[in-house]
């Protein structure tokens, strides 16, 4: 506390907030701070949430040096103040100590498909003003990406334990290992009564290098392997092969599981690594080895054969990475695994008339969340692409004000 006191003395607290406007949920940081320096730290959490119901989430996944902690104008001669420390202390605080109520007792029925950030979102906001909200997910807890996608060393599943405890104290119904689509289909979801259907979904399905070998069995791919890590036995030398936030996931995870050695392999430069500052940070700590600019062209029984590669400018200035024709080889482990992106499952697209998607199988919708079919609402993930946290949160805010007005209009 001594600590958080001290670093909250040191925001000057500046009528226009640079950390404020690049915050991508407008969190009132300088607020929350006054308010935490009076010792008022009930009123603090109290806005942290209504502003964002994952603000503790927020607080230690963010990308803060892009955002708050990156903008502080404290930090263009000195350390900036870390916001993100006093945010963590505050919304663990509220969520662990508050009891949440509704505003009032409504007749209408929402379904929520999908239990991740946008869907934990949306349940809070419409279960507080009393709608009749039940979740549906597919794996046996709520949370999504958080619980199974970010490894716990990072966010502790107990946070998302905290946050199913208050969804049930607003009435909120939780049907796990419910997948919504084959058999519970949304004409059945209508059928029984709901008025709208949020759809947040994700993003589970690996994408894959299009390469030989990826059905070999110590290949694996890194959104499968963050789900159950335990129960795989990847050896003593493991590849990742991808540099973004979810191969240093898999990478720092495999070390934590009894990997001696980890290694990154990716077709560039350090510099160009799209992982975030404080991931890549993280998996240098934890000795993960880089292996760059090799491009894996087949997986084999023995490891990674890859062909080398070089950035070249071009007369205009612009970098581009190429092949080097002949420079060839392989780089032996004893398990590979995948980190290049992911994409939505189509489970419910498939068992569905009137939802359409793009060419890269995501949800179509409107600014609002409105998909093309009447009533069904969706965000985050499933409509974005994987993106952080904190922008499907603040998505999920502006889709939960369009479901209420959508069943107000509809009554």
């Amino acid at each position: 506390m001594k600590e958080l006191a001290m670093e909250a003395n040191r925001c000057y607290m500046c009528k226009k907030p640079r950390c404020q406007a690049h915050c991508p949920i407008n969190t009132s940081i300088p607020e929350v701070i006054e308010l935490f320096k009076e010792g008022q730290i009930a009123k603090a959490g109290e806005i942290l949430f209504q502003n964002n119901p994952l603000s503790l989430v927020c607080a230690i996944v963010c990308p803060h040096e892009d955002q708050c902690r990156g903008n502080c104008i404290r930090g263009i001669k000195d350390e900036p103040v870390s916001f993100c420390d006093i945010e963590k202390h505050v919304s663990k605080y509220y969520l662990e100590n508050i009891k949440l109520e509704k505003e009032k007792e409504l007749e209408e029925r929402i379904a929520i498909i999908g239990g991740g950030p946008a869907g934990i979102t949306i349940a809070f906001i419409l279960a507080q003003k009393g709608y009749k909200v039940t979740i549906f997910d597919s794996h046996d807890k709520i949370g999504g990406v958080l619980r199974y996608g970010i490894p716990e060393f990072r966010l502790p599943n107990s946070i998302i334990d905290h946050y199913e405890e208050r969804l049930i104290e607003l009435g909120v119904k939780i049907r796990p290992n419910t997948l919504v689509g084959p058999v519970l289909t949304l004409d059945k979801l209508f059928f029984d009564g709901y008025k709208a259907i949020f759809i947040g979904t994700g993003v589970w399905n690996p994408k894959t290098l299009d390469i030989k070998g990826e059905s070999l069995g110590h290949v694996h791919y890194a959104i499968d392997y963050l789900k159950s890590p335990s129960v795989y036995n990847l050896g003593n030398k493991v590849c990742v092969i991808g540099a973004g936030d979810v191969a240093m996931d898999a990478a720092r995870t495999a070390k934590r599981n009894g990997a001696k050695e980890v290694y990154i392999l990716y077709r560039k430069g350090m510099e160009n690594i799209p992982a975030t500052k404080a991931e890549l940070e993280g998996a240098i700590s934890d000795e993960i080895k880089f292996e760059l600019f090799k491009s894996p062209v087949e997986l084999t029984e023995e490891g990674v054969k890859y062909i080398e590669t070089e950035n070249v400018v071009d007369e205009d200035g612009k970098i581009s990475t190429i092949v080097i024709e002949g420079k060839e080889g392989i780089f032996e482990c004893d398990s590979i695994i995948i980190a290049v992106s992911q994409s939505p499952k189509n489970n419910i697209v498939s068992n569905t008339t009137g939802l359409e998607t793009n060419k890269w199988g995501l949800l179509l919708t409107d600014e609002y969340g409105h998909t093309t079919r009447d009533g069904v609402f969706a965000s985050g993930d499933v409509v974005t692409g994987a993106k952080t946290v904190v922008r499907a949160a603040s998505h999920a805010k502006i889709v939960a004000e369009e479901i209420e007005k959508y069943i107000q209009k509809n009554k």
